[in-house]
């Protein structure tokens, strides 16, 4: 790692200052590391440092007795380049409008190199700067910078223009989950292996803070103003944003939540290896995919509902047509026939779209699975329309168990009659827990519905899978004790004996527990293996069982 540090050093003269005065005022010495893992979040002291693409490092330094914090180690702009930073703005923002028309950013970017090669001399040293500024054959003053000063005024007018702004080391950084902005306090983040941590990012003025929130609003098409202060959306990478923007309706000033997406989903294989779930509650919902029936992933916020929901969508099978209705862009199917729907909320009364349209739409189309991204609504008791006559469907749902879940859709606004709520087969339940120091997101059960009981006056349910908190481990209830498995999938299945169905749970779990013990982890690798054993049966699989 020192080897890799030296590099990093030399390319990035700003990483060697951080460096230097960091060693001298706490005397210690920060570990250079390429990747985190889960382990070092459970250390007493953090000291890592760890690239996010050049010239940007975070350094994660603290301990369990003092407060972690996270740092954004960027190029320097000291007070002679931050005037010429600002010269140099003031230009491309001039000049860039009488360039040829640019609607990319690789355009934009282009026009703007170009730009910088015009009004920019580099210079070895202090010494070779003219004493009177210089104009160019055009008449334009030229600017005479060192390679570092050029170097970091490039990407500060870079990072503000075309990318993201103060924010850009948190999109870069892959083990950020939320991004939270209060105002004018320091931004704070989720951090995938540390925790809640504070940064040393924010911006200088309230000001600044509501040109970047209006900027961001803009970008994905749904402006923030005075008479529409809370905006909902997703960045162009798929980050769910959120924005309140009035100071009467944020008190603290404009806002802004920022929850990451992750460019390829997590796997099945991580989820266990983090123990979300067990290999063999995994196998259970295999099962029941791969068969047809409906699974509802439920929990709280931020409790990895969208995380499980697109980790279990390998287990449809693969030739099977799978429609999405979301508001926000986040559940990514891998199947080869999938038809994504978006809502639109904005525009003329008559051209709004909403989930319930969706949905309306996605019916005529006889899809084998229908995917809703969340149900909040009306468009709940369609859902349940929609199983009733046959379909498939998966959803998120926000409810803590299975006794709330049915009395949110049982209650308006989306009002499903309990007599119906046996359309619905599987609902899984997940939760973050905080066990020995450490937040976690577990699978707290897995809940069959088995039916409406008129004597009873309710609906019947049965837990097969349960968390035990004290050993972190699911127990498996539904043994020889399964309804769905026994008398929803068996019975399609054509096995006289109803139990034989435990042996294909078991040898799904075999498979899954296999991939973990191959290193077969990433979400296309899984998926791949999964469909190979959907097409040719255990001869299809990369190793022996």
């Amino acid at each position: 790692m020192a080897d890799l540090l030296q590099v990093a050093t030399k390319r990035n003269p700003h990483l060697k200052v951080y460096l230097a005065e960091f060693r001298k005022s706490t005397n210690t010495e920060p570990k250079f590391v390429e990747a985190l893992s889960r382990d070092m979040g459970r250390q007493e002291e953090a000291n890592f440092i760890y690239p996010v693409g050049d010239p940007i490092f975070i350094h994660v330094y603290g301990s369990k007795h003092a407060e972690k914090s996270y740092t954004a180690i960027e190029p320097i702009l000291e007070r002679e380049s931050k005037e010429q930073y600002d010269s140099v703005l003031d230009r491309i923002l001039v000049d860039s409008a009488k360039k040829a028309v640019h609607s990319t950013k690789e355009e934009y970017e282009a026009v703007i190199d170009e730009i910088l090669e015009e009004a920019i001399k580099i210079v070895e040293s202090d010494k070779e700067k003219p004493k009177k500024a210089r104009k160019n054959p055009v008449g334009k003053k030229s600017f005479y910078l060192t390679q570092v000063e050029f170097d970091s005024i490039e990407y500060y007018i870079k990072r503000n223009i075309i990318e993201n702004g103060r924010i850009e080391p948190f999109l870069r950084d892959p083990y950020i989950e939320d991004i939270h902005c209060i105002g004018m306090r320091d931004l704070s983040i989720i951090h995938k292996v540390f925790g809640s941590l504070n940064t040393n990012i924010k911006y200088e003025n309230v000001e600044e803070l509501e040109a970047f929130v209006k900027m961001m609003s803009e970008r994905i098409g749904r402006p923030a103003t005075m008479t529409r202060p809370i905006i909902d959306g997703a960045l162009p990478d798929g980050s769910r944003i959120n924005i309140i923007f009035a100071s009467d309706v944020s008190i603290g000033g404009p806002s802004f939540t920022i929850r990451k997406f992750s460019t390829e989903p997590l796997s099945i294989i991580q989820l266990m290896r983090w123990k979300t779930i067990s290999s063999l509650a995994a196998a259970y919902l295999w099962v029941c995919l791969e068969n047809g029936m409906s699974v509802f992933v439920c929990g709280e916020t931020a409790s990895g509902k969208t995380t499980l929901l697109n980790a279990i969508f390998p287990f449809i099978r693969y030739d099977q047509k799978v429609y999405t209705a979301e508001d926000t862009l986040e559940v990514q199917p891998p199947h080869k026939v999938w038809q994504q729907l978006s809502t639109r909320e904005f525009g003329p009364e008559e051209s709004r779209v909403d989930a319930f349209a969706l949905l309306k739409a996605a019916l005529r189309s006889r899809p084998d699975y229908i995917v809703v991204g969340e149900i909040r609504g009306k468009e709940g008791n369609v859902a349940f329309q929609a199983m009733q006559i046959g379909n498939a469907v998966m959803a998120t749902f926000h409810a803590s168990s299975i006794k709330r879940m049915i009395q949110r859709f049982a209650s308006p606004p989306i009002s499903v009659p309990v007599t119906s709520m046996d359309s619905l087969n599987v609902a899984v339940f997940l939760s973050a827990v905080y066990r020995k120091g450490s937040f976690l997101r577990r699978s707290i059960s897995v809940d069959e519905i088995l039916g409406y009981n008129k004597t009873m006056g309710g609906v019947m349910t049965r837990s097969v899978f349960v968390w035990n908190p004290s050993t972190d481990e699911q127990i498996f209830r539904g043994m020889n004790n399964s309804y769905v498995l026994e008398e929803k999938i068996a019975p399609t299945l054509g096995y006289k004996d109803k139990r034989k169905i435990y042996v294909d749970m078991n040898l799904r779990q075999k498979i899954l527990e296999k991939m973990s013990e191959h290193d077969i982890v990433s979400y296309k690798d899984v998926n791949e293996v999964i469909v190979a054993f959907q097409k040719e049966g255990v001869e299809g699989l990369p190793f022996p069982l």
